[in-house]
């Protein structure tokens, strides 16, 4: 079912359920109002018959005088039954009464009561109890009649009741669409305008309206979205562009190593020759495609993070870069320790292979392109953040390439002479991303490099 139909459908249905509420509210309050002024009538018009008839002695006497039966009938098919102390009837309005029904109500009305019986039909009775006025014993009037105009203004009420509802219910139904129609016209426009939207123009975004309702809020979050995709877009036509050329290079190599040796290679020394150096490319075929699955493995699921010592990771990084780099001078300094703790400094949560892969990449790149010795700080940025930074003395980088440097298979124009294939950083800053950390780097042409990662520490 469409959302207009569904606010329409709900609009509709809410206000039907007041109406017939407010409308079953006062067709009872009417009904029982009603009710309770034709009981007034009918006690009143016992209560003349008790003074015409009971009071006066007429009944004891059974003298009525020129009192005829029609005299005391007031209200429309009305009809009076009067009984002694004895029970026995003493006054009838009319022949056909029936008087047993009568005779079984007498039992209900006591000294002083006036007892209201369930309507028959249209016809209402009550009867009342009427004391003489010397006497102990008292006389019991029953009167019932049908209140003819009360009853016809309540049809009359019930009614218009009725045409109003359905009047209300075809003018709701009839608001409900028109109102539905109006708040889901800016989707409709936002749909329209997503559905212009595709991988060749991302750079369209979606008007935002008023900027302050939640439509609005709703527009705002799929251009954040839209801008995201864009980015993502970019990243991946220059990670495909990088990547087919540097798989293209060593490819080209090694192709054309083995088509010129097995071509002109006629001797044992050149045909080995050739091989050695169709080796070296298929080496630097593997590291790539090593580095790009390991790239493709980060963005996967990890592994459960499990308490991480990051000293530890570093020692082992260390020990790594220092196996690849040893003429160079690698300085490590720990730095704004928290006071005495009984738990575990330097602990986080993750993955040690992970992190020590990461520390590795930093530290590799820093033995890479610096001339002098490399620097290492680790340090409480906070108590629930560790702080690791590495320093060196190389060339630097200029604002744009700080700009692309986590760019896969990005390479500055000082990276072209040395090895490596532009994945070290970006592999770095997604494991430390995943890791709920944060990478930085801070460079400038000619004045070396400092790369600091944040990561979230367990608690001291």
């Amino acid at each position: 079912m469409l959302i207009r139909h569904k606010l329409m459908l709900r609009f509709t249905l809410l206000v039907l359920g007041i109406q017939l509420g407010l409308s079953g509210f006062v067709y009872y309050f009417s009904a029982n109002t009603r009710s309770q002024r034709f009981e007034h009538r009918l006690a009143n018009s016992a209560t003349l018959a008790g003074r015409l008839l009971v009071s006066t002695h007429k009944l004891e006497t059974g003298r009525l005088g020129s009192l005829h039966r029609g005299d005391l009938l007031t209200l429309p098919g009305e009809e009076i039954s009067i009984y002694g102390p004895d029970n026995a009837l003493r006054y009838s309005s009319a022949d056909h009464i029936n008087q047993s029904i009568n005779l079984a109500r007498l039992a209900d009305i006591g000294p002083g009561q006036q007892v209201r019986y369930a309507a028959e039909g249209r016809r209402e009775t009550i009867g009342l109890a009427f004391p003489q006025e010397a006497k102990a014993n008292y006389y019991r009037i029953v009167v019932s009649a049908e209140d003819r105009v009360g009853q016809r203004q309540q049809q009359q009420l019930g009614l218009l009741l009725l045409l109003a509802n359905v009047g209300a219910l075809l003018l709701t139904i009839a608001a409900g669409w028109f109102f539905a129609g109006a708040a889901l016209r800016p989707v409709t426009r936002i749909s329209r305008q997503a559905e212009r939207i595709s991988a060749a123009n991302l750079g369209r975004r979606l008007s935002e309206g008023n900027g302050r309702d939640e439509l609005a809020q709703l527009a705002q979050t799929f251009n954040t979205m839209l801008g995201g995709l864009e980015q993502a877009f970019e990243a991946q036509r220059s990670f495909l562009s990088h990547a087919s050329h540097e798989l293209r290079t060593p490819l080209t190599g090694l192709v054309g190593t083995l088509e010129t040796a097995l071509e002109y290679d006629a001797t044992l020394p050149a045909a080995r020759q050739s091989m050695a150096e169709s080796l070296a490319a298929a080496r630097r075929l593997g590291a790539l495609t090593n580095g790009l699955l390991s790239l493709a493995k980060v963005d996967g699921a990890l592994p459960a993070f499990a308490p991480v010592r990051l000293d530890e990771c570093l020692n082992q990084a260390l020990e790594l870069a220092r196996a690849k780099y040893p003429d160079r001078e690698w300085r490590l300094a720990f730095q704004a320790l928290p006071p005495e703790t009984e738990a575990d400094l330097f602990t986080v949560s993750g993955n040690a292979e992970l992190l020590t892969t990461a520390l590795f990449n930093l530290l590799d790149n820093a033995g890479k392109y610096s001339g002098g010795p490399v620097r290492l700080d680790v340090a409480y940025a906070d108590a629930q953040t560790l702080r690791v930074a590495v320093a060196d003395d190389g060339p630097g980088l200029s604002p744009e390439e700080l700009g692309h440097i986590f760019e896969p298979l990005y390479r500055t124009a000082n990276a072209l002479s040395r090895p490596g294939y532009g994945l070290g950083l970006p592999l770095t800053q997604r494991i430390i991303q995943r890791h709920g950390g944060r990478l930085a780097l801070a460079s400038l042409p000619g004045q070396g490099t400092t790369a600091t990662v944040w990561l979230p520490a367990a608690p001291l």
